[in-house]
């Protein structure tokens, strides 16, 4: 497993992989939406795609099953909290827009860097601080011309801000519990996601049970999509977040709205980027760059 070696990079490269990995986060909305197209509505999509990769981890838990029983009850308290946390998060995508539910889960770092503080002992620096400060003020410029805004808070945008702590919670638990194993991690999180975002999908939206057909029809998209793409890039940050502090991976993660603010101005009409939108992405930049550049912080190896 992953875990067993990636303690051996300097945290700047460790920085650097989770920015990217986030990023690959920042198309989440593609799939979802693509699924929708062939049948697979609403919550039923969000399901599907989580469900996928457990068809891959089932085997892989069977042959790890050993070295499973390690922190398993907190593993399974982080996946559970995880899981929560990205099922709100992709029912705020359903619901509302990209550009919202990207920028409100990603009030995270305030709360992971308040949870690092108490639970963690993590130090605050005033570098982090000007971090948070530079991100936050990037995500508000992204906000400000978002066409949807008008300071009104819907459903999707309450699961969008409260999907935000709750992962915020499980980054901290991943970081508090480092020889919690990823692997129970991650299959934990992606069937807990599959059944709360299922859950919460139809108490709230009255969307139809998609046919044998539509499913026949997204499965090529939602299998390859959520394996190849989603499953590597979730592995690699429930990883390193063991190794680094919630703070900073909050931080490193904004890069998600990145790609999900250009992606979606790209392929939706509705969802253009104006030049102020441009700017916030360019202090999102600056944030992670003066994260990754000149801050440091005590490390704590992964044994998961």
């Amino acid at each position: 497993m992953i875990t067993w070696t990636i303690g051996r990079y300097s945290d700047r490269s460790l920085s650097i992989m989770i920015f990217l990995a986030a990023a690959v986060w920042g198309l989440y909305w593609v799939p979802i939406r693509g699924l929708e197209q062939l049948g697979v509505m609403g919550p039923w999509s969000i399901a599907y795609f989580n469900a996928c990769p457990i068809l891959v981890l089932v085997p892989a838990l069977f042959i790890w099953r050993r070295s499973l029983h390690i922190n398993f009850t907190p593993a399974v308290f982080a996946g559970v909290i995880l899981g929560i946390g990205l099922a709100l998060y992709a029912t705020g995508l359903v619901a509302t827009s990209v550009v919202r539910a990207t920028l409100l889960f990603y009030l995270t770092p305030i709360w992971s860097t308040i949870i690092g503080m108490i639970w963690l002992s993590e130090r605050v620096t005033a570098l982090r601080i000007l971090a948070i400060i530079c991100g936050l003020l990037g995500c508000f410029l992204l906000l400000r011309t978002d066409q949807g805004f008008n300071g009104s808070i819907n459903v999707g945008d309450l699961c969008s801000l409260l999907s935000g702590v709750f992962w915020a919670v499980g980054a901290a638990s991943l970081k508090r519990w480092p020889g919690s194993p990823t692997l129970t991690i991650t299959s934990v999180q992606l069937m807990v996601t599959t059944v709360v975002g299922l859950g919460l999908g139809l108490a709230l939206f009255d969307y139809p049970t998609p046919d044998i057909d539509s499913l026949k029809a997204g499965f090529a998209l939602a299998f390859f999509t959520s394996v190849f793409v989603l499953l590597p890039s979730v592995l690699l940050i429930f990883t390193i977040s063991q190794i680094l502090f919630p703070g900073r991976v909050g931080i490193l993660m904004m890069s998600e709205v990145l790609v999900a603010i250009i992606s979606a101005s790209i392929l939706l009409p509705d969802e253009q980027m104006a030049l102020l939108q441009w700017l916030g992405a360019a202090a999102i930049i600056a944030s992670a760059f003066a994260e990754v550049s000149f801050s440091t912080e005590p490390r704590t190896e992964s044994a998961g």
